[in-house]
């Protein structure tokens, strides 16, 4: 009875401790207000965030200026003006030096859950939105606790020292944090820029790629040379690291800054451009991207081969559509030496102007080109204006054509045949010379 008697004034005890805490940390005249002031914000916040959803929420607000942005951001309205209320509260707050508390722990919630929404928007690789929110988590709980500005000082102090130059963890942390939103934003701009340049139809596709690669790498050294020099690294000491660079390129990187330049040639000069035809030795296809190091080509099967950027300067290039994409396609035809020679010629052209992709202008022409072994040789050119879409579908769609028509006709395509005469020898005689011719058989 007594042990039960004891915990039972223990429980008490600890019981009317919890609730003196309460009163006097909790359930406070300060902290009611504090939390009036949280919920009117949240209810204009709420009132007013609606609205700005149905007046910019229109079918049309995509194809806007900067619609896309509005589209992904407008969700967010609510919290980011309920997060501004909050904010402008906690100034004042601070100012009249009224106990602000509460206030500071809603502020720092609402802006990591609105850090963490919008790195979702922005972000699709899920490992950068984990490591975002352990950062803002990790943060907003120190900053929440008052133990934001010790956990800097503590940083600040493990360092190491390089000369003059003194490097801290703290250096190092807020030198990958800067650089890595400056990279973000620098990729951002370089999409809208992209946008912008692909957009405009008086720049030709080539200026158009090395415009997209230029501002692109521009961007990214930019934003790492400031991210960098933010966190007061010096860079006069990246001359050293040129210096190694360039002798690797002259000795270990050749062919990697030969396709480089290469590939910046190709762009400026508009020998090939996205969407050519183009032979590369026993390579044909379709030029699908222009790239720093190679080019991609895509042959009629779908293969996709990386030619270097050097091979197309220093081969010579089959370009279909490099100044005219109208293109003539040959093909072979052979009959039979008691065809109507004429009357086949006609054929073949009637049947290529029968084929849909075959243009009239000029006209598919015939001609009789050589006396072959077992054909006449016939060579029907026509012409295409579209060689993106194919050439040997073309060339099987007019054969098809003129072997119909052949069958109709009665002209007949010969294949090889040759005629072989056998010689008997008389009795007695060795030589090869004299006589007599048995007969002759066509061996087919």
């Amino acid at each position: 009875m007594k042990s039960l008697w004891l915990s039972t004034t223990i429980s008490e005890k600890k019981l009317e401790l919890f609730n003196d805490w309460l009163l006097r940390y909790v359930l406070t005249y300060d902290n009611l207000v504090q939390a009036l002031i949280i919920t009117c914000a949240l209810l204009i916040a709420f009132l007013f965030g609606n609205r700005i959803k149905r007046r910019f929420s229109t079918p049309e607000l995509p194809q806007k200026r900067f619609g896309q942005l509005l589209v992904a951001v407008l969700p967010l309205a609510t919290p980011l003006l309920w997060l501004f209320l909050q904010i402008i509260s906690l100034l004042v707050a601070m100012e009249a030096e009224w106990p602000h508390d509460l206030l500071t722990i809603v502020v720092n919630l609402l802006a990591v859950w609105i850090v963490i929404k919008t790195a979702s928007l922005f972000f699709n690789n899920t490992a950068w939105i984990r490591l975002i929110t352990v950062i803002a988590w990790t943060l907003a709980a120190l900053n929440i606790l008052d133990l934001l500005g010790p956990a800097v000082r503590l940083l600040d102090r493990l360092s190491l020292k390089f000369g003059k130059l003194q490097i801290s963890l703290l250096t190092v942390l807020t030198g990958f944090l800067t650089v890595v939103l400056l990279l973000w934003g620098a990729r951002l701009l370089s999409h809208l820029l992209e946008k912008r340049i692909r957009g405009n139809a008086s720049l030709s596709p080539s200026i158009q790629v090395l415009f997209v690669k230029l501002s692109k790498i521009t961007l990214i050294t930019v934003a790492i040379l400031v991210g960098l020099r933010s966190v007061g690294l010096d860079l006069t000491g990246f001359t050293i690291f040129t210096g190694a660079v360039g002798v690797g390129i002259g000795f270990g990187l050749q062919k990697i800054f030969s396709n480089l330049i290469s590939g910046i040639i190709l762009l400026l000069d508009k020998s090939i451009k996205p969407g050519d035809v183009i032979t590369v030795g026993e390579t044909y296809g379709w030029v699908n991207s222009l790239g720093a190091r190679y080019t991609s080509l895509i042959a009629p099967d779908g293969k996709e081969f990386l030619i270097p950027n050097e091979d197309l300067i220093t081969q010579q290039v089959e370009n279909w559509s490099f100044s005219n994409s109208t293109v003539c396609v040959k093909m072979p035809v052979g009959i039979a030496y008691s065809a109507d020679v004429r009357k086949a010629m006609a054929l073949c052209e009637e049947a290529a102007r029968q084929t849909e992709r075959i243009i009239q202008e000029p006209p598919p022409q015939c001609l009789l080109v050589a006396f072959g072994e077992s054909s006449v040789d016939l060579e029907l050119g026509v012409w295409i204006n579209d060689p993106i879409n194919g050439v040997k579908n073309v060339k099987s769609a007019v054969l098809l054509n003129i072997w119909d028509a052949f069958h109709e006709q009665g002209i007949e395509i010969p294949y090889p045949q040759r005629d072989v005469h056998i010689r008997t020898m008389p009795p007695g005689t060795g030589g090869m010379a004299g006589g007599q011719e048995e007969g002759h058989r066509q061996d087919r």
